[in-house]
């Protein structure tokens, strides 16, 4: 008996309060619930349609019942409710059709004609009737001739309005973007300004005739084939679309899993996708069999693992550091490294852009997921690494404005084994010009006129790194320059002249004793031959043949000597530091230095008044008594065929003069004496490089306080996810597009690169960072 009166007591006060219950807010939402497949890396973006009163809702039909502002509730609270009704893009509520057609699919080749409008090609479903493939709603991309749309229009501007969505149907559209569509359809689909939601509803037709008819006949080889190419174009035509890019990529890579035979030649036409479906089915193919995971697989495991980003020089030289790649990985792995099977199975699917098709999942049979290891990765990521750094340099350059990869700058920054692949026409310019200046003028040129040819402004200092583009330059088009630093230990400088000579030096020059040695003694004869600012002819010769007649010298140094002659019998003297080194000398050092430089002077075979003052300030200016010139040119000619001589303080005998036999054969000689002395007055001093005052500072003056704050956030790490980067600009108030070009232009400001690279994610350039920072 209790338990009959407790139940009646609950019915009373269950009645009593019923009316109360709906004096609370009711929200009834009708949103078609989406969930992403796992490993479908392509996010539905909500849609977000604001509407007044401040409501931002993701739902095809929304009601809102709302409480009036009041103390106390009255008896009849229905009075008291506002109700909204709020119809969003998504979903958007079609009118009726009058249209009972089933619809169908045109194919590519059938021409239809309606609504004013004359349709030349097919590839797409037309009908009144015809259901979504998920069963809720009306197939998205069906035409329907019946439902109304605005007259064809001539205005270049393509009509669209809020009906035109994020889930996009025909049926939902207003008048005017029905008009709109169909006069896209009319024409050749290839317009890149058309609304992006008009090529989705064109793209879920081709989704869901794929989709439905995978495990029948219905679609042949040849039709197959015909909506990949045209989904390849669109592709191609609206690639800018971040959303469609991805998309239409993953619908390809889809195609070719479904139907592998008809795509093996064509799997490099298909553009990178998100979802990797393609590379996981053939890195488990590959390791389910056996065989080796080779350089090209590797990389692609490289860029589909949460294990490891691509820094900015992979994702800017992609091309140059995949093939860097392949080269490292066979030297490390030879034909490629083998991955034991694991007992994880490979789930996939693919999930659709329309919301009127399911996802599909692959039939995979029994294959593995190797995928997941992250063995194999630990011994990639060194390899990444190493190719990341040697293309640093090269990176760096392409990140500056008005640069290219067809730049002789940019040749040159290569590592050696892709600089060897590159054919550039430049190069071969190039070397047309220098093999000229080598038939025509000896090889003598200006280091103004060579650099012309990098395409690069002229730099306000010639320092290493000028230094090293020139030689590389020259080393590219298989061509010699004197001097060489390497070699020759002389730099070039703005001013100078260059020698150009062929054969160059090649890869495996080595300089022998004997080319340091002779090298010396050409700088000292040189000098003495230019000493009166002209070079006789017989000087020349003299010191041509000290190269020539060295059986020491191989045939390459002999040319690399030659042209180092001629480079210093048309440069500048440099006396620097010479004098000191010469006081230092011991007598027999310093009656052998006065030996050879009388040598060279008189190799003309005569010597006059003037001549011998030339040699007086040659000894002056080394630092040796001018007064004994005409005693040691007498104590030469006492031990040598005499020479000719007219002097106010002398009197030689005319005769022809020969060069001093012993001359030409210290090399010969053991004289230890001979050489320590030559290289002891010619030790290369290491010029300090010629600092290139910036005239910016570097740092983050110039950037508003919002982006400044963004800036030093992200510097923080190498990459960020573009969710997370968009939240950091909310809280800011600043747009994630207007805050990345505001902070990369800076960035041109002060060191002529970008800093932040946009590529889905957010990354950050570090040295580009260090650059800035100083």
């Amino acid at each position: 008996m209790e338990f009959v009166i407790g139940i009646f007591i609950i019915y009373v006060i269950y009645r009593y309060f019923k009316g109360k219950g709906n004096s609370k807010l009711n929200l009834h939402n009708s949103v078609q619930k989406r969930t992403l497949h796992p490993f479908s890396e392509t996010p539905k973006a909500p849609v977000k349609e604001t509407v007044s009163p401040n409501i931002a809702v993701s739902s095809s039909s929304t009601t809102i019942s709302t409480i009036n502002n009041q103390d106390s509730w009255d008896e009849d609270e229905d009075d008291d409710f506002a109700t909204f009704t709020i119809h969003t893009s998504f979903g958007r509520e079609p009118e009726k059709t009058t249209n009972k057609q089933k619809g169908r699919w045109i194919s590519e080749d059938e021409q239809l004609s309606f609504n004013g409008r004359q349709l030349t090609k097919g590839f797409f479903y037309f009908g009144g009737a015809m259901n979504s493939l998920d069963g809720y709603g009306i197939e998205p991309s069906l035409v329907d001739d019946k439902r109304p749309a605005s007259s064809p229009s001539v205005d270049s501007e393509i009509y669209t309005d809020e009906s035109l969505g994020y889930w996009p149907s025909y049926a939902s559209l207003s008048k005017g973007c029905r008009g709109a569509y169909l006069d896209w359809l009319a024409s050749e689909r290839s317009n890149p300004n058309t609304p992006i939601g008009y090529v989705f509803i064109y793209f879920y037709g081709f989704e869901r005739r794929i989709i439905e008819n995978k495990s029948n006949n219905q679609v042949s080889d040849e039709e197959y084939i015909a909506i990949f190419e045209e989904v390849l174009r669109l592709n191609s035509v609206f690639n800018a679309n971040r959303s469609f890019r991805g998309y239409s990529a993953n619908f390809l890579e889809l195609m070719a899993l479904q139907k592998p035979a008809l795509f093996e030649d064509r799997l490099s036409d298909i553009p990178e996708t998100n979802n990797a479906l393609s590379f996981k089915v053939k890195l488990a193919t590959t390791v389910a069999n056996g065989k080796p995971v080779t350089a090209p697989l590797a990389l692609e495991w490289l860029k589909n693992t949460f294990e490891y980003s691509l820094k900015t020089p992979a994702r800017r030289c992609e091309e140059e550091f995949s093939q860097l790649f392949q080269i490292r990985f066979s030297d490390k792995f030879g034909e490629g490294i083998f991955v034991k099977p694991n007992k994880t199975k490979l789930r996939l699917s693919y999930h659709a852009a329309s919301n009127g098709v399911h996802g599909v999942d692959l039939d995979l049979g029994d294959l593995p997921d190797p995928s997941i290891l992250k063995g194999p990765i630990k011994k990639l990521i060194p390899i990444a690494e190493q190719c990341t750094e040697e293309l640093s340099s090269y990176s760096r350059y392409l990140g500056k404005a008005e640069t290219s990869r067809s730049d002789i700058a940019a040749l040159m920054l290569l590592p050696k084994e892709l600089a060897n692949e590159v054919n550039s026409p430049v190069i071969e310019t190039f070397k047309s010009w220098a093999n000229q200046i080598i038939s025509s003028n000896d090889g003598l040129t200006t280091v103004k006129e060579f650099w012309t040819h990098t395409g690069t402004p002229l730099p306000k200092a010639f320092n290493k790194k000028e230094n090293e583009l020139v030689a590389n330059l020259a080393a590219k088009a298989e061509i010699g320059i004197a001097p060489d630093q390497r070699f020759h230990h002389a730099k070039l400088k703005i001013d100078d002249n260059i020698v150009l000579f062929s054969p160059g030096h090649g890869e495996f020059f080595e300089p022998s004793s004997a080319f340091n040695q002779v090298s010396l003694a050409i700088r000292l004869g040189a000098m003495v031959a230019t000493i009166d600012g002209t070079v006789d002819h017989h000087e020349k010769i003299a010191l041509q043949t000290l190269i020539n007649h060295d059986d020491k010298l191989s045939p390459s140094e002999k040319n690399s000597l030659n042209a180092y002659l001629t480079w210093r019998l048309n440069a500048p003297v440099n006396n620097t530091g010479l004098k000191a080194r010469i006081e230092k000398l011991g007598v027999p050092q310093v009656e052998f230095l006065k030996r050879f430089m009388l040598s060279i002077a008189l190799a003309d075979g005569k010597i006059d008044a003037s001549e011998i003052k030339q040699i007086e300030k040659l000894y002056t200016s080394l630092g040796l008594d001018k007064s004994l010139v005409t005693s040691d040119i007498h104590a030469y000619a006492s031990s040598k065929q005499p020479i000719s001589a007219t002097s106010k303080d002398a009197s030689i005998d005319k005769s022809t003069f020969q060069l001093d036999e012993g001359i030409l054969a210290m090399h010969e000689s053991d004289t230890n004496d001979a050489k320590s002395m030559l290289e002891s007055i010619f030790a290369v001093d290491e010029e300090a490089e010629l600092e290139v005052i910036p005239t910016a500072d570097v740092n983050e003056e110039g950037l508003d306080s919002p982006y400044k704050e963004l800036f030093e956030t992200l510097i923080a790490k190498e990459s960020w996810p573009r969710k997370e980067v968009h939240e950091l600009c909310s809280k800011l108030n600043i747009m994630v597009d207007g805050a990345l070009e505001t902070i990369n232009d800076w960035a041109y400001d002060k060191v002529d690169a970008p800093v932040l690279d946009d590529d889905g994610d957010i990354y950050v350039d570090l040295e580009i960072v260090e650059e800035l920072k100083g």
